[in-house]
């Protein structure tokens, strides 16, 4: 009977040794990202950024994360799209479409970016994007796409020679395709840094995505 119970205490015991060792790793501090800035501090005071979305079904998440550090850092946001009106976001968010991407010019801003969502490529996969990446990194702005939206930056041909990441699935592996058959060096990660470039994975990556493009701009 001893025995039995010295065995299940010294069980307790292992048991509580192990959820205390786990509780500490999950305390263990991330590795701050690279350009991740207290949200206090206003770096980019003067510096104008687009953000292109889809008029209908753009990502939440990918919109408005990196919008809100952005002002934070005391950057002015432009909100561009095919049409004049309220964009709808995939998960019912709404904003107020300022300039049409046709219209959209690369000098007037220090950034562009590119939002994802199920309605980018319906949206804006076409000429007037290309137009604006090839301008934007021929002037040697910043440029930035997150989650699908790399492949329009591939499509334009700015990713050629280039490290960046894109959204992808264990059921669709298209979009890396798409990025490799345009000369894109694909790395897996959700925030690619190269150059003047950034490129996110999906909307996991939408704040290291925005503190990557404070560090680019500041």
């Amino acid at each position: 009977m001893k025995r039995n119970l010295l065995f299940i205490g010294i069980i307790v015991i292992l048991v509580i040794v192990g959820v205390l060792v786990y509780q500490g790793l999950k305390k263990e501090e991330k590795i701050p990202f690279e350009g991740e800035i207290s949200m206090l501090e206003k770096t980019l005071e003067g510096k104008k950024i687009a953000m292109i979305v889809a008029f209908k079904d753009f990502r939440d998440e990918e919109y408005f994360v990196p919008k809100e550090i952005l002002e934070a850092a005391g950057a002015e946001i432009r909100n561009v799209s095919t049409q004049i009106g309220r964009a709808l976001g995939a998960d019912g968010g709404e904003i107020e479409v300022d300039l049409l991407l046709e219209s959209l010019s690369p000098t007037d801003f220090d950034g562009i970016i590119f939002i994802g969502g199920p309605g980018c490529l319906k949206y804006l996969d076409n000429e007037n994007s290309y137009r604006v990446a090839k301008e934007t990194v021929s002037e040697g702005k910043v440029i930035a796409a997150i989650c699908i939206s790399p492949v329009i930056l591939a499509k334009a041909g700015v990713l050629a020679g280039k490290n960046a990441t894109v959204w992808s699935s264990i059921m669709d592996k298209s979009p890396i395709t798409i990025l490799e058959e345009n000369g894109a060096i694909y790395q897996e990660g959700p925030v690619v840094v190269d150059g003047r470039i950034v490129t996110a994975n999906g909307p996991a990556a939408a704040e290291e995505f925005g503190a990557a493009i404070i560090n680019l701009l500041k």
